[in-house]
């Protein structure tokens, strides 16, 4: 029985050059009616590491110091959990993870800075890949760091949300008295991808905004986009939406990729 992924009776070797494109699983080959062994253990590797991105709690412990050298300026990390009160819960119940739970309330709207307004907050959220922001988020914010070096902006401290969802940065910006939120999250983890991280960026964040509201950059990870693409994508957003004061589905792309990007190529990511 053949085990071969160009095996002319499994019909793939026309598929072979297409490869070197995409982690999607094409010309795998087969061995009689099924998949060459091979592809079906990598096929179960892959599962397992999606299903530990999703279960798998994030290490606050590590993080904190992480992101805190790499975004040295805002103080120490907020520590904050939403309304899910459990990994289980948050999976039930979307709902809850995208508003926070009493004691995080009360530690922004108690905190002693007098409650002064910012331009910008950054909030870390766990999402559905713990794994992704362990991995992602503190290059990234080095990254941003160097962009954002050169112009004013007032920060507020960087927020760490446990069980979050994307629109719990909505409230997190709101109760900082944020102009601008920006969300790094865990994204939901794919059979060749269980370490993409997304960044949500609102303008004047409140409860109860909708996606529309907000601009995405998505899959930034070392195989995906990377941290300085990704900062330089964030900043023109974050320089577009101070200045025509919106986000969203009304704040398009409207530069090249030349324009933003070292080097850049490749179709934008921008929604």
């Amino acid at each position: 029985m053949s085990d071969s992924i160009d095996d002319p009776i499994a019909g793939t070797a026309q598929w072979l050059a297409l490869r070197k494109f995409t982690d999607a699983r094409i010309a795998l080959g087969a061995a009689g009616i099924s998949q060459p062994t091979g592809a079906q253990l990598d096929f179960q590797l892959a599962h397992a590491r999606a299903r530990d991105a999703v279960h798998l709690p994030l290490d606050i412990d590590a993080l904190k110091p992480a992101l805190q050298a790499a975004w040295p300026h805002a103080g120490p990390p907020l520590l904050l959990h939403s309304a899910a009160a459990n990994r289980n819960v948050y999976l039930q119940r979307p709902d809850l993870g995208r508003r926070l739970d009493a004691p995080s309330r009360a530690l922004l709207t108690d905190r002693d800075d007098g409650n002064r307004r910012c331009d910008l907050a950054i909030v870390v959220a766990d999402g559905l890949s713990s794994h992704a922001i362990a991995q992602n988020a503190a290059p990234f914010l080095a990254a941003l760091h160097l962009q954002l070096a050169a112009e004013a902006w007032m920060l507020a401290p960087l927020a760490i949300v446990q069980q979050g969802r994307v629109a719990v940065g909505d409230e997190v910006g709101e109760l900082l008295g944020a102009k601008i939120v920006v969300v790094l999250i865990g994204e939901r983890p794919g059979l060749s991808a269980p370490d993409s991280m997304g960044i949500y960026m609102t303008w004047a964040p409140r409860v109860g905004l909708t996606d529309e509201r907000r601009n995405c950059i998505s899959n930034v990870r070392p195989a995906g986009l990377d941290y300085v693409q990704a900062a330089a994508r964030l900043h023109y957003l974050l320089r577009q939406a101070q200045l025509r004061q919106l986000s969203g589905v009304a704040l398009k792309d409207e530069t090249s990729q030349d324009d933003v990007l070292p080097g850049g190529g490749g179709p934008a990511f921008l929604l």
